[in-house]
């Protein structure tokens, strides 16, 4: 890990810890700013966090981080190891709402934040909100999954929202062939993901 970059994600992490930007900071019970190392070329995005991810303050750990877990296991990717994970809001929205457009607006600033210092040469976003913020605002998420955009040098791939696969459980094969498509994107454009 980048001890630069690291110290650079704990003071912007301290920051958006006091945030109050939007009306869904009164109802927080811990800001989800992100987790995974800081060095990381490969970024997951998702729209913001649930309830389980409310209380532990931490990305992806209730159902669908659990299958998320597993998806990145298949392919030797790992949040403590070679990965970053973060969402468009840092507040869970009510009852697991998607996100308002506004409060989308209020907290993007912290997320280019922590893109500006990871600086991953990959983003994966996590699901149509994710990727209709992050890639185009017309994404057709069903349609569009597993195909590859470049914004900025960076290449960006939408997925399937975890989530989405627990409730429709016959799309996960389709999931997988994305994730594994990724792995070999992994393999031509990053050093040390796999290093």
């Amino acid at each position: 890990m980048d001890g630069k970059k690291t110290a650079e994600l704990s003071e912007l992490e301290k920051e958006c810890l006091s945030c109050q930007k939007c009306k869904l900071c009164p109802g927080r019970h811990n800001v989800v700013f992100g987790v995974g190392v800081s060095d990381a070329e490969v970024m997951f995005i998702g729209e913001g966090p649930g309830e389980q991810e409310d209380i532990k303050g931490e990305p992806f750990v209730g159902k669908a981080g659990i299958l998320l877990d597993k998806m990145l296991t298949a392919v030797d990717l790992d949040r403590k190891r070679n990965i970053y994970i973060a969402n468009i809001v840092k507040c869970r929205p009510p009852h697991n709402r998607d996100p308002l457009p506004e409060e989308q607006d209020c907290c993007i600033p912290w997320l280019r934040r922590q893109f500006a210092i990871i600086r991953p040469k990959i983003v994966v976003c996590l699901g149509r909100i994710a990727a209709a913020k992050i890639i185009k605002p017309d994404i057709k998420i069903t349609a569009e999954h597993g195909k590859l955009f470049k914004k900025g040098g960076v290449i960006m791939m939408p997925v399937l929202h975890p989530a989405a696969l627990l409730r429709n459980p016959s799309s996960k094969p389709a999931a997988f062939e994305d994730f594994l498509r990724l792995q070999e994107i992994i393999k031509e454009e990053c050093e040390q993901t796999y290093g």
